[in-house]
């Protein structure tokens, strides 16, 4: 769980006779998974321990207009996909493209960028980049050369990080030394920082809790409480304010055959406390519940009272006269068990670095306490992470392996990581459906190094709730990257495995749009493993593809499957791509848009290069002409890829 010292105008008062305050080192972090939250509150510690004041902020809870006013700011930020902002960062970026700043704007503010990606992708850490290059374009000065976190180092992100943060520190106090009174070198001692943590907890009587909650009907409960736990999480992350609406689970069907190796389910979802409003090529966003016995467990071994009443809220809010919105906080005391079942994710997620060095601080057995600040240290960072992330240890587990630990609540509340949200590609048209919204999802479960099973928490989740059953699933609707194409426009859609989801929605509305007038065509490329065990929603292509339907030929269109495993040489996507260059090209000098659906592995990037060669090799060009006539389809917002990992 992480906490922010949220401000929203870091402005400095001269006014009234009061004494100017020494402006703070900013800190502005962007972050999709959590990593650059973690990476920002490190450098946050490191800066403080160096006496240096700090603002730490998610950046969509800084106001863009106040970057001139700044001295110093170090950015940390996260690329996500094949080169996407993450969605706390959007708003930010957008302000600083406009065309009305000028070239010296920045000019006094000095700045650092890290970056955070992962180097098997095509555009590895393509955010940070940008950043780096349009801070320079508006005057800004660089203190410190980039640094460029890579998830494909042993040590992850950190690898990186480390040997970057002591020249971050030289460069800060070169530029100015009263940041760090004792100098770059000099650290107050950890210890002193371990009676503070960011949070205070008031405990109420039980009876005084339990009544707010009397006579409520069961999702207005659920919001509330939802509302009242998660008000925490930092920045404007989705599952932070109430549910857009509760959905149902109505039907729950396999798509792929038990002994196929996978499990992909189809689930359709009913909304039962709003009416619900999304377009073809949108995310929906869900909250998972969490495993009720290792909730249980990690009530046990931290001696917490599920009973208990409780109020969390910033500890330095007003001390610091912060505009931090209490208006949740103030509400209603509300249980604890509930509180750590709806914020902290104690049973899927792996604990951070910190955690381990608090840790330390609380461990009675001298055995455990060497260990954990081994952990903690420069010299451990390759064994944690071979420990902590490799394993995906989770936060119970943790604890369980170090029993003479025992941490304040206000502690954990702090370290715990987040329960987040889980996207998925929505695989209906609302139009269709107009109160129920499709997924199409892939279980996920995979072996560690050290053969423990794991699954993923959300998608395990709901493969196993009944439809018979009235289980409350919290979603919230967002804009995906595959915006809804016109009936007008031709669509080259290429979406193998769970990527077709999406496409589901795209066939189904377009088929309803030609019931009332005529369409563009629709070219679908679709891939699986074998056509016998998972070729996802066969029928439905196939129903489409006959005379007359939206992906049949007569319609100018077609349906190509690519089954990978059913013959010695391997056959993907981009191969029946290859085939159908002549309609592809056809379709793409016709205005066609292009959208790209599902693995970030190489799928994408083989995906381009296919439709490199078919420009190159249809339209008479070099393939480096190919590649920029895509890269100004791309800019003219008409290749779309939507990837996950």
């Amino acid at each position: 769980m992480i906490f922010t010292d949220i401000t929203t105008r870091a402005s400095v008062t001269k006014s009234m006779g009061m004494e100017e305050k020494p402006k703070k080192l900013v800190i502005l972090y962007a972050s999709q998974t959590g990593n650059a939250i973690d990476a920002a509150e490190r450098v946050g510690r490191e800066a403080e321990r160096r006496g240096c004041p700090v603002s730490l902020l998610s950046i969509d809870d800084f106001d863009p207009s106040c970057l001139p006013e700044q001295e110093i700011v170090i950015f940390l930020v996260s690329t996500t996909g094949q080169g996407d902002n993450p969605d706390s960062i959007k708003v930010f970026w957008k302000f600083l493209l406009q065309r009305n700043l000028t070239q010296n704007w920045l000019s006094s503010v000095s700045y650092a960028v890290f970056g955070l990606g992962d180097s098997s992708y095509q555009k590895y850490n393509f955010v940070a980049k940008k950043l780096d290059k349009r801070l320079s374009d508006l005057g800004a000065t660089a203190i410190v050369e980039r640094g460029l976190g890579d998830d494909q180092h042993p040590s992850g992100y950190e690898g990186a990080l480390d040997p970057w943060m002591p020249t971050l520190w030289k460069a800060i106090y070169q530029k100015n030394p009263k940041l760090f009174p004792k100098g770059p070198e000099c650290m107050t001692s950890n210890t002193s920082l371990m009676d503070q943590p960011k949070v205070q907890i008031t405990y109420h009587d039980v009876d005084e809790g339990a009544l707010q909650f009397s006579s409520i009907p069961d999702f207005k409960l659920l919001e509330m409480q939802i509302e009242s736990t998660r008000f925490i999480l930092p920045g404007k992350l989705s599952g932070k304010h109430p549910p857009d609406c509760f959905l149902k689970m109505v039907k729950n069907d396999p798509l792929s055959k038990a002994d196929s190796g996978k499990d992909v389910r189809h689930f359709e979802l009913e909304a039962i406390s709003s009416s619900i409003e999304y377009e073809v090529g949108d995310v929906v966003h869900i909250l998972p519940a969490q495993d009720a016995a290792a909730v249980d467990a990690f009530m046990k071994r931290c001696n917490l009272n599920p009973e208990s009443y409780i109020r969390v809220e910033p500890r330095d809010n007003k001390e610091n006269g912060q505009s931090h919105d209490l208006r949740n906080t103030l509400k209603v005391p509300i249980r604890l068990k509930t509180f750590v079942e709806l914020a902290m994710d104690v049973a899927s997620a792996s604990p951070r670095r910190y955690f381990f060095e608090v840790m330390s601080y609380f461990a009675t057995a001298e055995h455990e306490k060497e260990r954990l600040q081994y952990f903690a240290s420069p010299e451990g960072r390759d064994d944690l992470y071979e420990y902590s992330q490799k394993e995906r240890r989770t936060v119970l587990e943790v604890l369980e392996d170090f029993p003479s630990v025992q941490m304040p609540f206000e502690w954990l509340v702090q370290l715990v990581p987040p329960l987040k949200t889980r996207a998925f590609s929505i695989s209906s048209s609302h139009s269709v459906h107009p109160n129920q919204v499709h997924l199409t999802v892939s279980v996920v479960s995979w072996t560690t190094p050290y053969k423990r099973k794991r699954t993923g928490l959300c998608s395990s989740w709901l493969a196993g709730l009944d439809p018979q059953k009235r289980v409350l699933i919290p979603a919230w609707f967002q804009k995906g990257s595959l915006p809804s194409p016109p009936p007008s426009l031709p669509v080259i859609v290429v979406g193998p495995g769970t990527g077709c989801a999406p496409f589901r929605g795209f066939v189904e509305e377009r088929a309803l749009q030609s019931q009332s007038g005529p369409t563009a065509p629709l070219l679908f490329f679709f891939g699986c493993r074998n056509e016998e065990n998972d070729f996802l929603y066969r029928d439905f292509w196939l129903f489409h593809s006959q005379k007359g339907g939206v992906l049949s030929e007569e319609k100018g269109g077609g349906f190509f499957a690519a089954f990978s495993r059913d013959q010695p040489q391997k056959i993907h996507v981009q191969h029946k791509m290859r085939e159908q260059s002549v309609k592809i090209w056809n379709l793409l000098t016709e205005g066609a848009a292009v959208y790209v659906a599902g693995s970030a592995n190489k799928m994408p990037s083989d995906v381009l290069l296919a439709f490199e060669e078919i420009v190159s090799k249809e339209g008479g060009v070099p393939k480096e002409a190919a590649a920029r006539w895509l890269r100004a389809l791309e800019k003219a917002g008409k290749y779309h890829v939507e990837a996950w990992s």
